[in-house]
């Protein structure tokens, strides 16, 4: 029989934590002396102990050990356990590219300018025409026609709103200042009467699990100082573009006379890192 201090230098586990352990019912003295209280330990419980501290370092909780301990399987707790730590793995490494992103920038003059968040993009039901626009400044009278296009022919439509995702997707894979392939897209609450036109059409665009993020404050012509920031974070961290990245439109000419106050948001569909 072991007094308490010698069963916790066999099993490295803390004084403190033995009596912790009694208290919940998981590993309990074999035998506690009357008279003075002292807790008295047998080398046939060290097995017991040993695969509570295994489990501990699993990251199990108590209860899940108790469970565990009562007999229960072990491999569906195993395999919910591995997803948690997947999980945890893929956010560690996201904090881990935000950091480093921080780090290379202090003190750079403007190295706080663009901040990268890593965010799911939700599914959206959208309607959309892909086209082939001329330059950028196409937009100002292109998308306006493809609303008005749209609304005529469907006018019981109702747009997003909360939050309104109004979007572009580019698919020519590389910057182009002339001849782009984009693809307009605006979410909507539902199909409406579910009329479309020639070139316009209702898509459901798939969920995406993580996206590097960037807002953009300012007119489109300074566009490419943000993609230039959100790639390199891309490259630098460990990441992989996987699909052709969104240019999310939040403020504009609609709502801001001022070129200065119009709010983008890019964002490229990423996978890796993990």
């Amino acid at each position: 029989m072991y007094r308490i201090g010698q069963f916790s230098r066999f099993t490295k586990v803390t004084v403190k934590d033995l009596r912790f352990y009694e208290e919940e019912g998981l590993l309990e003295p074999d035998w506690t002396d009357p008279v003075n209280g002292y807790r008295y330990y047998s080398t046939a419980q060290l097995p017991r102990a040993h695969r509570i501290v295994a489990l501990r370092q699993c990251g199990f909780s108590i209860p899940e050990i108790r469970q565990v301990l009562a007999g229960k399987n072990l491999g569906p707790l195993f395999v919910d356990r591995k997803r948690e730590l997947e999980k945890q793995v893929i956010e560690t490494a996201s904090q881990l590219a935000s950091i480093n992103h921080y780090l290379e920038n202090i003190g750079k003059e403007d190295g706080m300018a663009y901040e990268i968040v890593v965010k799911e993009l939700p599914c959206v039901l959208v309607y959309g025409k892909r086209m082939t626009v001329e330059n950028y400044d196409s937009y100002f009278t292109e998308i306006p026609k493809i609303g008005e296009e749209m609304l005529a022919a469907n006018p019981r439509l109702r747009c997003a709103d909360d939050p309104p995702y109004c979007f572009i997707i580019y698919h020519d894979g590389e910057y182009r200042e002339h001849d782009i392939d984009v693809e307009f897209c605006e979410a909507v609450v539902d199909r409406g009467n579910g009329k479309e036109t020639d070139a316009i059409k209702f898509k459901l665009i798939a969920r995406v699990p993580q996206a590097a993020c960037v807002l953009h404050k300012g007119p489109y012509s300074t566009l490419a100082f943000a993609y230039r920031a959100v790639f390199d974070w891309i490259e630098n961290n460990g990441y992989i573009p996987s699909e052709s990245p969104r240019e999310s439109y939040i403020d504009g000419i609609w709502n801001k006379k001022d070129d200065a106050e119009w709010l983008t948001e890019i964002q490229v569909p990423v996978t890796g890192s993990a």
